[in-house]
């Protein structure tokens, strides 16, 4: 790694290191990150887009939560690229996919921060309900959060746990990272109704109460703004969501 190029990623090698961090350096953090990724993976080969469409989420979640004691879940596990390099695993990413190399998905073998293994898509609302479940069960103070992909919300297995996380007052951060494709363009209904909502005039209303609302949180949730879906994910209604239950006032 170049350490002039890196200098600030270079010194992270788990989130303890990120969070000692001042949050007015998260953006340059996030923009150090966006150019490693390129940098390795253009070279090395690997899942490219997913992860570059999740940068500022991953610096942001791991900043504000406690991980790995908090658990954050990827899917689908190509957004976790990001994941992975400020997570102690910078340095081994050129290695991804390549034998005794890092797995291009979270590995629970490879780290404490991988909080669920995961194959291709749709498992992370179940395993975070299970997760929130024991920890309510056991009076442990923890935080779940899941990032799913709007590919991966098509799924059953998806609606199913989203069925129970909303019928529950559980302590789970769902993040819906929208960007439109799934392994190639993303088609179907569920598809055309995140579009409606985007194009709609309920986005148009809603919008202005999501800046405020992102106006009001911390500097380092508020860095999510770089990231389109963050944003899009915030000020969108999202009556479907509303009505099975899901909480989207913070």
């Amino acid at each position: 790694m170049d350490a002039t190029s890196y200098s600030l990623l270079r010194a992270i090698d788990s989130p303890n290191d990120l969070r000692r961090l001042s949050p007015s350096m998260l953006e340059s953090v996030a923009a150090e990150l966006r150019r490693y990724l390129i940098d390795t993976v253009c070279q090395k080969g690997g899942h490219f887009a997913a992860g570059l469409g999740a940068v500022e989420l991953a610096v942001a979640l791991h900043y504000v939560y406690q991980t790995p004691h908090d658990r954050l879940l990827w899917d689908v596990g190509h957004q976790a690229y990001p994941h992975k390099v400020l997570t102690g695993r910078r340095e081994r990413l050129a290695g991804i996919k390549h034998k005794d190399g890092l797995a291009p998905f979270p590995a629970r073998h490879e780290s404490e921060y991988d909080a669920f293994g995961v194959g291709h898509s749709s498992t992370s609302l179940s395993a975070a309900f299970g997760m929130a479940i024991a920890a309510a069960r056991t009076a442990t103070p923890r935080r779940i959060v899941a990032v799913i992909g709007d590919g991966a919300m098509s799924a059953g297995m998806a609606f199913e746990a989203l069925n129970h996380i909303g019928s529950m007052n559980l302590d789970i951060l769902v993040v819906l990272n929208d960007n439109d494709m799934s392994i190639s363009e993303a088609t179907g209904a569920f598809s055309n109704y995140l579009a409606r909502l985007l194009s709609g005039k309920c986005y148009a209303k809603f919008r202005e109460r999501g800046m405020r609302m992102l106006r009001s949180m911390s500097p380092a949730l508020a860095l999510a703004r770089g990231s389109e879906a963050f944003v899009r994910e915030i000020v969108r209604p999202g009556t479907l969501f509303d009505d099975m239950g899901l909480d989207r006032s913070h």
